[in-house]
């Protein structure tokens, strides 16, 4: 959309890969080994200076939050698309993080640092946070390493595991622990801020539907928040990046507790989230194009002309090469044929095509799916109807466990167990083998041939002079703010 040119970087297991194909030029910069490849910083500037690229897109995995990255980049002289170092490094830790909110006025849960590990020191933190609590590290995320603690008991072995994780995955293990808030929405606001001070948001994403912590299904709206509600959650993430002088995009997440009917701050992701299509699609924007306007100096009150307004409702799904009822094992191997949706009010973004191969080495996500529709109702129809016409042959996939999750009545009613969402929903209702459909047989890939390809490329990596992720949202809008798509109209 903008013209730029683009530079991706790979490593030797990504050789072949689509987003290597469609940009303009292409860098290897290591092995498989991602410590030796995607989060090999040195590397990455080399293949910028080499490449003449004059600025760096941090993608969202591997260094998109990493604040000595961000420096790094910065010193070379580089335009980092993303916030400065300075801005990402008070809140890398999540205690750090917490402390900003207090001071922004977002409300957060009770929370503790681990500081010793002595009798004592445990019971103070049992009487002074209460159950259930979880033990969380400090400097990490995705959920790795958080233990939940309902007794007394529990806690020390709890920490020890948490520590082992936390050490081996983030290279560090210091530990909190917070107050569970049981049966919680897990709710994010899509924040942007440019470089002349101004900060705002770009609503909110419901993200509860999640398997040990991995988001499946994402959508915006939140289905359950009042008007009052979505306000005031928003400005809280507006608030929050106000308080540290954010730049560009960013994701401030919070836990919304539907029996309360309050919400509490969680943590910032310092970067587009994977499911920030969701939001694409009910604003009318590309994110991607937006970051790298702000990164060139433009004012949001140009980049968002005429301000941000939610239509519709949006939800999207992420397909994996995995089995769902083989307690969702990763899968590897050739596509022998990959035919995505290619219908009104969906969106497919994908780094496959039919002949790719799946690696071992990185996450298998092969594509996300979006839908839109008026309501809530139509986009989870147009979803459904989008999954049935999309093939995909030589690994298995957990396509027919996502169409089992969308015709499931406590996700079409918003009626979870105890009438209330929670995001273990998934990982207590089916546990490691979930309910899945067998695989579509050739008659069915029959009634698929013909459809178009992928609309964009699936960034894994930072990216020199990047390229825009994703067919442009702001496609879907015309100039009199109504939606289309694929050149239907709502």
């Amino acid at each position: 959309m903008l013209g730029l040119p683009s530079v991706a970087v790979f490593s030797q297991a990504d050789e072949f890969a689509r987003h290597v194909r469609v940009c303009d030029e292409a860098v290897c910069i290591g092995p498989a080994e991602s410590a030796h490849s995607y989060l090999n910083i040195e590397a990455i500037l080399s293949a910028a200076r080499r490449t003449g690229a004059d600025a760096v897109h941090p993608g969202y995995g591997f260094l998109s939050e990493n604040g000595d990255f961000a420096k790094a980049v910065e010193e070379a002289g580089l335009i980092w698309i993303g916030p400065p170092a300075d801005v990402i490094a008070p809140i890398q830790s999540k205690t750090a993080a917490k402390a900003v909110a207090l001071a922004a006025g977002v409300p957060t849960a009770p929370a503790l640092t681990i500081e010793s590990t002595d009798s004592e020191a445990l019971r103070y933190l049992c009487e002074t946070i209460g159950f259930p609590m979880l033990v969380k590290p400090q400097d990490g995320g995705g959920g790795k390493g958080m233990q939940r603690v309902d007794r007394a008991d529990q806690l020390e072995a709890a920490i020890a595991s948490a520590r082992r994780v936390a050490g081996a995955a983030f290279k560090s293990d210091r530990l909190f622990v917070e107050r569970f808030v049981d049966r919680a929405r897990h709710v994010e606001v899509q924040v942007f801020g440019d470089r002349h001070g101004a900060v705002m948001h770009c609503y909110e994403r419901d993200c509860t539907l999640q398997r040990r912590h991995q988001k499946v299904i994402e959508e915006s709206p939140c289905p359950v928040l009042t008007a009052s509600e979505r306000e005031a959650i928003c400005e809280s993430g507006r608030a929050f990046a106000a308080q540290i002088g954010y730049v560009g995009a960013g994701t401030v997440e919070f836990l919304f507790d539907p029996r309360t009917r309050q919400h509490y701050f969680l943590e910032m992701n310092t970067r587009l989230q994977v499911e920030h299509p969701a939001t694409e699609m009910v604003i009318g924007a590309d994110l991607v194009v937006a970051q790298l306007r702000i990164a060139r100096g433009e004012r949001l009150a140009e980049v968002f002309a005429g301000g941000v307004i939610q239509r519709g409702h949006a939800i999207e799904v992420r397909i994996y090469a995995e089995d769902p009822s083989a307690g969702y094992i990763p899968q590897v191997g050739k596509l022998l044929r990959a035919d995505w949706p290619d219908a009104p009010f969906v969106r497919t973004d994908t780094g496959f095509v039919t002949g790719d191969s799946v690696s071992m080495h990185y996450d298998p996500m092969l594509a996300k799916i979006i839908a839109w529709g008026r309501t809530r109702t139509e986009a989870t129809a147009r979803l459904q109807a989008a999954l049935a016409e999309t093939v995909v042959h030589g690994v298995v996939t957990n396509i027919g466990f996502l169409q089992t999750l969308l015709a499931d009545n406590a996700f079409i009613n918003n009626t979870f167990e105890h009438s209330e969402a929670f995001t273990t929903w998934l990982d207590v209702t089916w546990g490691d083998a979930a309910p899945t459909p067998a695989e579509p047989n050739d008659d069915t890939c029959l009634a698929a041939l013909g459809l178009a390809g992928p609309q964009g490329p699936l960034h894994k990596s930072a990216v020199a002079a990047p390229v825009s992720g994703a067919s442009s949202a702001a496609d879907v809008w015309d100039t009199l703010g109504q939606f289309r798509c694929n050149g239907e109209q709502a």
